[in-house]
């Protein structure tokens, strides 16, 4: 695995494959990730468009669910269903986890702030929820014909010393595929990505470090998680996107309510 050794630390580099091998790798692997330029040709955007989104990470109110005390992540929200290749925003709702898939803050009603109405009308925006679905599809259930596509703008920063992206540790997210799209590195080292085979000895290591590169993980095969980030300089921050998409119903649409 080819690696970059920056001081006192060593970044190991994503295996990255190619948009038309996508459906490939992640059918054999369960895993595939994508150069920035590969992600905006997978999408069916250009990669102006996918750093058009970008702004709206500067201003995301705080997740206020944090159960470690922590202050460190910023977060927006939205739901979406496609049916064909037609993008429907659905009503505002919570996000819900079981505790078998988020130990930490699995079992309750998480409200956060919604997206932005001005985000999720970009062409990018459409083009990636569509390449979710449309991906998803076709590793999974070609005959399906509608899906559920959740969408978090998370901001983890280092301004207590140290930032939790994944602060539940390494898990599965309950859903049938998901995409984890890198948007800004800013003044940190850390922010390791790791995958596991769920039930194999199998696992990589890398640093998303370029802005709009994607990896994508069947979640059925694969455990994720991203180590914790701290400052190189006074302060810095990791700004991702996750797009989850699911079959049949967004998850916990059958929970037991609060």
């Amino acid at each position: 695995m080819p690696y970059i050794q920056r001081m006192a630390h060593i970044t190991f580099s994503p295996p990255y494959t190619t948009p038309c091998h996508v459906v490939e790798q992640l059918r054999d692997r369960g895993y595939a990730v994508l150069r920035p330029q590969d992600t905006a040709e997978w999408a069916g955007c250009s990669l102006a468009e996918l750093q058009a989104l970008q702004g709206d990470w500067a201003s995301l109110p705080p997740d206020e669910f944090l159960k470690d005390g922590g202050r460190y992540r910023n977060r927006r929200h939205a739901s979406f269903v496609l049916e064909g290749d037609q993008v429907q925003l659905a009503p505002h709702r919570a996000h819900y986890q079981p505790v078998e898939y988020n130990a930490l803050h699995g079992g309750m009603r998480r409200w956060f702030a919604p997206m932005r109405d001005t985000t999720v009308a970009q062409r990018g925006w459409q083009a990636l929820v569509r390449a979710v679905a449309s991906t998803t599809r076709a590793v999974l259930a070609p005959d399906e014909a509608r899906w559920f596509v959740e969408a978090h703008q998370f901001r983890i920063d280092t301004e207590g010393g140290i930032g939790r992206p994944t602060p539940e540790g390494a898990h599965r997210d309950g859903v049938d595929l998901v995409a984890v799209l890198l948007v800004e590195r800013h003044g940190i080292k850390g922010g390791e990505t790791r995958i596991f085979e769920a039930t194999g000895p199998s696992g990589q290591r890398f640093t998303l470090s370029e802005p709009w590169s994607i990896m994508l993980l069947d979640d059925a095969r694969m455990i994720h998680e991203t180590t914790p980030i701290q400052p190189e300089g006074a302060h810095g921050w990791r700004d991702t996107l996750v797009l989850t998409c699911r079959r049949g119903s967004f998850l916990g649409d059958d929970a037991p309510g609060d």
